[in-house]
């Protein structure tokens, strides 16, 4: 394989004879040429784990020690590598840079752009090699193949529960240590995940899109309109509960 430069004063003369990608230094290239040959020459003496860059395995090793030596200014959070405290800086600062042709919604980081344009292209290049179901992101695809192998690799320290996806245990933790993140801008309610955090909004707005469907009740949460159907409607709620 051929890495060609281009025209000389060209601001990335260095290009990709596969892809016509261009990089300004041929290191870049270099890196960038692995993706395509799937060269992965950097390996983690923890778990074998192999990477194109030297960069991605050490973030990685990161995740068996634990060590996040980049904290964000604004909420102290910290993280692993460089480039995941400069997206999530993003969520403060509002910074949506990476734009959908199509739709015109924004993103802050250029993954979560392309992930949206298969949702109108319906492009789903991951597949799965056990039931060839298909799914428009690798994590999704990692995800679903723990269902076919029972992997639980997310281990809580405090009690020994496992879970198969990282936000399971994340959550899961919240409830040792009392951790709620997400607060409400009206009341100062706060939660340990964003999806309460919705659920309780409307109870400000005034909109009730929880409805009983037995008498045509009401509700601004879901469990409000559970306890009304235990209440009001005693053993034939609880029949449609089961």
């Amino acid at each position: 394989m051929t890495n060609h430069r281009g025209a000389q004063g060209s601001e990335n003369p260095y290009y990709c004879d596969i892809c016509g990608k261009t990089f300004s230094g041929s290191s870049a290239l270099t890196r960038h040429i692995r993706i395509h040959t799937g060269d992965n020459p950097y390996h983690c003496d923890i778990c074998g784990k192999r990477f194109c860059v030297s960069n991605r395995l050490t973030q990685h090793i990161r995740m068996h020690t634990g060590e996040k030596p980049y904290h964000c200014d604004i909420c102290g959070k910290r993280f692993s590598g460089k480039s995941n405290l400069s997206r999530h800086i993003r969520m403060h600062t509002g910074d949506n840079p990476y734009h959908c042709e199509i739709c015109g919604k924004t993103f802050s980081v250029n993954t979560h752009l392309t992930q949206h344009v298969r949702i109108h292209t319906g492009e789903k290049p991951y597949h799965c090699d056990i039931c060839d179901k298909t799914f428009t992101q690798n994590g999704h695809l990692i995800q679903h193949v723990r269902i076919h192998t029972g992997e639980n690799p997310f281990r809580c320290d405090t009690c020994g529960k496992s879970f198969s996806q990282k936000g399971h245990l994340t959550l899961h933790v919240r409830g040792h240590t009392g951790e709620r993140p997400y607060t409400c801008d009206i009341c100062g309610k706060s939660y340990a995940d964003n999806q309460n955090l919705n659920r309780h909004k409307p109870v400000h707005t005034g909109v009730k899109p929880y409805h009983c469907d037995i008498c045509g009740k009401t509700y601004s949460e879901n469990r409000s309109l559970t306890n009304h159907k235990k209440k009001a409607h005693g053993q034939q709620a609880i029949k449609e509960l089961i």
